[in-house]
């Protein structure tokens, strides 16, 4: 078995590196997100059960988390690299280590799948589930229940992929449900464009409520995605954000929910409003 030499730099917790932070909307749910409920209850016991496995989870991430190297060179060892502080004074110093990353638990295709439900910390948790309880139940709405399930794990499959494109030789886990909530978020800027968003916006020392249009908040949201993104081609990830994956599950979003609307398939949309200022 060969082994492949795609390394690691320093493992980042995933940050969500959002500049408003979304409250709620005013569009009420005309049903019951039994779906988007159910991902938010899996993606939490997922996490505590990494938590409860190892400290950091690190083990779980290494098993289910998408290695893009591991797609690419198929069995082979993905050699990565964990750094170790050794002493902090005089002056810091940090041994490298190198060494196999833990086998895949599952056929590596179907990390696309696992690493959806897996995350690196109690921020990035909080972070994703607040995304998709605000946007996800209206977009289940429309979907119906099946349809939500589908749309959420194919765009988040989509999402993977555009990662795995980009960044076909890292070795560094990629891991949470941004991808599959990027997706949502596409679709829900479809469906909602009339929808407005209660947003903080975070100035300096600052925060600030402010009352946006859905549209901006989410075109705002993805310009970002696509600024970020496309200064990291071309290099190493040394980032603990997968911005592509980002990009990727909300075009995915976008085009599929045009597509689903114009063809006549979803339910009508929710034109009710509430009070959130």
């Amino acid at each position: 078995m060969r082994k492949s030499h795609a390394r690691r730099p320093p493992l980042l917790p995933p940050q969500r590196c959002d500049a408003m932070i979304p409250l709620r909307d005013d569009i009420p749910s005309r049903t019951t997100p039994y779906v988007n409920y159910a991902v938010l209850v899996v993606c939490l016991l997922t996490f505590l059960q990494q938590v409860a496995d190892t400290p950091n989870g690190s083990a779980m991430i290494e098993q289910f988390g998408m290695i893009p190297a591991r797609i690419t060179h198929p069995g082979e060892v993905v050699i990565i690299q964990d750094y170790e502080i050794v002493r902090q004074h005089p002056q810091p110093e940090v041994k490298v280590i190198e060494r196999p990353a833990l086998p895949s638990a599952v056929p590596p295709a179907l990390t696309f799948i696992t690493s959806m439900f897996l995350h690196g910390g109690w921020l990035h948790l909080i972070g994703n589930l607040l995304f998709l309880y605000i946007f996800g139940d209206n977009v289940e709405d429309c979907f119906g229940h099946v349809g939500y399930l589908l749309f959420y794990l194919g765009t988040g499959i989509l999402a993977g992929l555009a990662h795995w494109a980009a960044m076909p030789e890292s070795a560094i886990p990629t891991i949470g449900a941004s991808g599959a909530i990027a997706g949502i978020m596409g679709g829900y800027f479809v469906l909602y464009p009339h929808a407005r968003v209660l947003a903080v916006i975070p100035i300096f020392i600052i925060l600030y409520t402010v009352v946006l249009p859905a549209q901006l908040f989410l075109g705002v949201w993805f310009l970002i995605q696509l600024l970020q993104g496309t200064s990291s081609l071309g290099g190493l990830q040394t980032s603990g954000v997968a911005w592509w994956a980002h990009i990727g599950g909300f075009f995915a979003g976008y085009v599929l929910a045009r597509f689903l609307k114009i063809a006549g398939v979803l339910k009508p949309v929710v034109h009710e409003r509430r009070y959130i200022s």
